[in-house]
């Protein structure tokens, strides 16, 4: 179906290719994973398959890639789409219909599909993904999860041979992404359909099966094997991608992990061999919180906000963030969680309720004013570039306080480093990944020095590498300067690895306010959340570990001091 023969691409603007001599072959009704650190050629290899490269992207291609036995050099972008349906990382870039029925619609409608079997076509498109009730609805109203849904039976509607999903869960909460894979694999099995999926979130993703893990780095295929090979090896975590916890669990155990142990998925997970020395690892291990003693910096006192001015976005929500603490706040979408930082930044009020800084009302301070003692990275970087060029975004907020030229470059080019883009400073921004915008606007906060972060999915999109750049930059801004970091985040291993205690939203109210072992250890917060268990949960009951909590803390531990010694080490 998929075939790419010593194929290589270089975009117009550079001088190396992008990719180098890649040979992939995917059979009809495959369902394959495209894994590999960001700048790896995992975007460009989606764009080669839907016809963006050569269609939309110039630059010089050698070799040969076929779609269904068609050169894509000698067909055309309409063609190709009639073979492959995309369903892109932002969602919102693909919608073109006022409503849910007519987005789904556009295909039929270009097709010139009569009404009544369009009708009929979408409903059933439609009900596939449980988006049969909202078809009257507007696309940019629905939570994340449903715009997924949406985009998918818009490329079912068409009756594409090829789904190509990139990065589909990216802007999803634990529990909803979990729904996706799902929604994704049925989709695979009662279609047939030859299924690409390009991802960061490796353990999600296997929460059901793939035929191929296909791992990418600098523009090569490194590896191109079965789950159960692959997950066996240390490639993953030697290439940068992140593993799933229970393997990493099972690693600082000790445990020597091998293809027959069926590590690639859970539920197939054998543990016979390992079950003794998981034990001794767990009763030897570190099982105490580390919780941060402070004096309060940021306090929120029975904040409520409505937007309508009738249902409550935000209810009495009370809570102390601490001096030189990292903490995460944890929710499904919905729950308020950006509502809540649109409140600490000022840009809306509550309707009841104070917010308190060091102890000092600013519940009605400007913006300016809050600014500077509180930095705010939106989760869209989208939203907050302004300029043409990176060096210069990342400037911009330091010469608007009338820094001088030489301070400015220092400062920026400290913090382009830091955040891996110091070889990117006189690059458009456009010409970027999504991973790669979102650092830029990281580190145009950064380089102002808040005494307050506050950051909504800060390592979004991110591989496993650059993610460990940002979140140990971040540590270091903590324990060195004392900037008190608080993330907004659906993911649950960052706040497992960089925050020791959680904040959890549902419906606007307070849900838990505990550690982060004790929150991932609760089954009804979980579940109220729109989480999901982690691995270490499942992991630790299936030995028959009831101090759950304990078991996480023994792990965020164990992690926390491998981290301080690789620095030493660095």
């Amino acid at each position: 179906m998929l075939k790419f023969s010593d194929f290589s691409f270089a975009y117009k603007s550079q001088k190396k290719p992008t990719l180098k001599k890649i040979d992939l072959h995917i059979q009809q009704g495959e369902k394959v994973l495209i894994v590999g650190p960001s700048g790896s050629g995992k975007t460009t290899i989606g764009s080669c398959l839907n016809g963006l490269i050569p269609f939309s992207y110039q630059g010089q291609i050698s070799g040969s890639l076929q779609i269904a036995g068609k050169e894509t050099q000698q067909t055309d972008i309409h063609a190709i789409s009639q073979i492959v349906g995309t369903v892109l990382q932002d969602t919102d870039g693909q919608f073109v219909g006022l409503s849910v029925g007519e987005d789904i619609a556009f295909a039929l409608e270009n097709n010139c599909i009569p009404q009544t079997e369009m009708k009929d076509l979408v409903r059933k498109a439609a009900a596939m993904v449980e988006m049969d009730s909202f078809l009257s609805h507007a696309p940019f109203a629905l939570s994340g999860g449903q715009k997924q849904r949406v985009s998918l039976s818009g490329i079912i509607v068409d009756d594409v041979e090829v789904f190509l999903l990139d990065e589909p869960l990216a802007n999803l909460d634990p529990k909803t992404g979990r729904v996706a894979i799902e929604l994704i694999d049925d989709i695979h099995r009662e279609t047939g359909k030859t299924t690409v999926i390009i991802e960061h979130r490796l353990e999600e993703v296997l929460h059901r099966n793939v035929d191929r893990i296909v791992l990418l780095e600098r523009g090569e295929i490194v590896c191109d094997l079965p789950p159960h090979v692959l997950l066996a090896k240390d490639t993953l975590w030697q290439k940068g991608i992140r593993e799933p916890l229970y393997l990493s669990a099972l690693k600082h155990a000790g445990c020597e992990l091998r293809e027959e142990d069926k590590v690639a998925y859970f539920d197939t997970l054998q543990l016979d061999r390992h079950k003794e020395r998981l034990l001794e690892w767990f009763h030897a291990g570190d099982h105490a919180p580390k919780r941060v003693l402070g004096d309060p910096l940021l306090s929120l006192e029975n904040v409520s906000y409505s937007y309508s001015g009738n249902d409550q976005v935000l209810k009495e929500l009370s809570f102390v963030i601490k001096k030189g603490e990292m903490v995460s706040i944890l929710g499904n979408n919905g729950a308020g969680k950006s509502t809540l930082a649109k409140i600490v930044m000022g840009v809306i009020r509550p309707d009841t309720g104070r917010v308190c800084y060091k102890n000092k009302d600013v519940t009605h301070t400007s913006i300016s004013d809050r600014s500077r003692f509180v930095g705010y990275v939106m989760q869209n970087p989208n939203h907050m570039i302004s300029h043409h060029l990176i060096f210069d975004e990342v400037a911009f907020g330091l010469r608007l306080r009338g820094e001088k030229d030489d301070v400015v470059k220092e400062k920026v080019m400290t913090v382009l480093k830091l955040c891996g883009l110091s070889k990117y400073r006189t690059w458009p921004i456009a010409a970027l990944s999504y991973g790669q915008k979102k650092r830029v606007t990281i580190a145009s906060i950064l380089v102002m020095e808040p005494e307050l972060l506050l950051l909504d999915e800060p390592t979004a999109g991110q591989d496993h590498h650059h993610y460990t750049e940002i979140m140990e930059f971040l540590h270091t801004l903590n324990q060195t300067m004392g900037i008190t970091i608080v993330l907004i985040t659906h993911d649950m291993h960052l706040a497992l690895e960089y925050t020791d205690r959680a904040i959890v939203l549902s419906d606007g109210t307070l849900l838990c306010d505990d550690t982060v072992a004790k929150v991932f250890s609760d089954e009804d917060v979980i579940h109220q959340a729109n989480l999901k268990l982690t691995s270490l949960y499942e992991l630790a009951k299936k030995v028959g570990i009831s101090a759950v909590d304990d078991f996480i803390t023994c792990f965020i531990n164990q992690e926390k001091a491998n981290r301080a010694r690789e620095r030493l080490e660095q």
